[in-house]
């Protein structure tokens, strides 16, 4: 594989194609030892959306070059869900009742996840989740969802501790009308509120795509806020910051990002705005542990990406763990036995227990299907933005680990909502 044309989209997008392409010639050549099929929707928009479905291919198929899944093939399809509902769902319709796959991996985009769980849990696939944090997916009780990432119950709720620690309570509040952002936004306010007993100085929602966010900003201005939390996917993120500072909103307001401030677009748009910005992730490259090290040296050398984001260590965590459950499922593979290895496989991953994800937070699955036993990683991360533009840098503040059930004393009824959509 050609790593320099990753440069490019155009060159990416090929070698997608080139990828699924050999994944799907090693199993053919592999029938009679079985065939697991794996089907991956991702938010493949920008040429780094594209690298993170690259490096999802590419895992799966370094298993194959090693002798496979107990001795059968892995096929892996990609397919781009643009951050679209619609499109997340045909996906994952497709993915279940026409091409039979074993195990659906997707999505980027928390809105997108959302609706896929209601497909998944009709067709009886298991669903291991890469990137989405809301807190809902898991919240909707589906026996055949995992999450990799960490929910928004907990991260959210460590920036928020931190904040109040260390900067204060006087904060407003803006995000984006995704369902990740909103979570985000509405988790960091409800802690807040909770345990410190201070409402929001200022919480609006905007569009997506929304140009001028300086009317919010100046009213903001004039409330003379301790911090401004900025939840949004990386461009709107990096045009909210900026027009933060044109609207006179001084530096001694510390901003704080959401979970999608950690992208790597984020500070490549943001520029020397984004200088003190802390958030919450999963992972850093900036943390000196040797297995982030190399990590970050196969990214660099693979993909040119010398920084990569939490997407990127999430995205390799996670193929991992699917190796881990996929070699402990009793697999038959054969034209009868759909429904029984995806409940294999579904089981599998209910056993992976004690995982160490990139980040340095461990991974631990259970049987039952709730939040307590789906949301893998309880252990956010926090870091600060020391510079910003292509070559940005970060230091970590610290890390929290959560109980299994923090975050969920108030939400049985809204749970019980949520496993409607599961039943229609």
């Amino acid at each position: 594989m050609n790593t320099k044309s990753r440069k490019l989209g155009g060159g990416v997008k090929r070698a997608l194609v080139a990828a699924t392409a050999a994944s799907m010639l090693a199993s053919a050549t592999a029938v009679s030892a079985g065939t697991i099929k794996i089907g991956v929707s991702l938010r493949m928009k920008t040429d780094t959306g594209e690298r993170y479905g690259q490096m999802v291919v590419d895992e799966f198929n370094a298993i194959n070059k090693a002798g496979g899944v107990n001795g059968n093939m892995v096929e892996v399809k990609l397919l781009n869900d643009e951050c679209k509902s619609d499109i997340g769902v045909a996906n994952a319709t497709k993915y279940a009742y026409q091409d039979n796959v074993h195990l659906f991996v997707g999505s980027t985009c928390s809105s997108v996840s959302l609706p896929i769980v209601d497909v998944i849990h009709k067709a009886g696939v298991p669903m291991l989740i890469p990137h989405s944090t809301n807190y809902k997916i898991t919240l909707k009780g589906s026996p055949w969802v995992f999450r990799v990432p960490i929910s928004s119950r907990f991260s959210a709720a460590a920036a928020a501790k931190y904040a109040a620690e260390n900067i204060g309570t006087k904060i407003a509040y803006i995000w984006a009308s995704d369902a990740a952002s909103q979570a985000d936004a509405q988790k960091f306010f409800e802690y807040i509120e909770k345990y410190h007993g201070e409402g929001p100085l200022y919480a609006e929602q905007f569009q997506e795509g929304e140009i001028d966010l300086r009317p919010h900003l100046l009213k903001i201005k004039a409330l003379k806020p301790q911090a401004l939390m900025i939840s949004a996917q990386s461009q709107d993120f990096a045009r909210s910051l900026v027009q933060s500072y044109e609207v006179g909103i001084p530096p001694s307001v510390r901003r704080i990002g959401g979970s999608s401030a950690s992208n790597r677009p984020a500070p490549i748009l943001s520029g020397d705005a984004i200088k003190g910005v802390f958030f919450h992730a999963a992972f850093s490259f900036a943390d000196p542990r040797p297995e982030v090290k190399e990590f970050v040296k196969m990214t660099t050398e693979r993909y040119g990406v010398t920084n990569p984001d939490h997407d990127f260590s999430q995205a390799w965590d996670l193929v991992q763990i699917a190796k881990v459950a996929l070699e402990r499922a009793k697999l038959t593979l054969d034209d009868s036995s759909l429904a029984d290895d995806r409940a294999a496989i579904r089981d599998a991953l209910a056993t992976v227990r004690g995982y160490q994800t990139l980040g340095g937070g461990i991974v631990d699955f259970c049987a039952d299907p709730t939040p307590e036993c789906r949301d893998g990683n309880k252990t956010p991360v926090l870091i600060e933005y020391t510079k910003g533009g292509e070559d940005y840098e970060l230091r970590v503040i610290g890390t929290t680990t959560f109980e299994a059930k923090f975050g969920l004393e108030d939400l049985t009824q809204e749970a019980m909502e949520l496993k409607k959509s599961l039943q229609n």
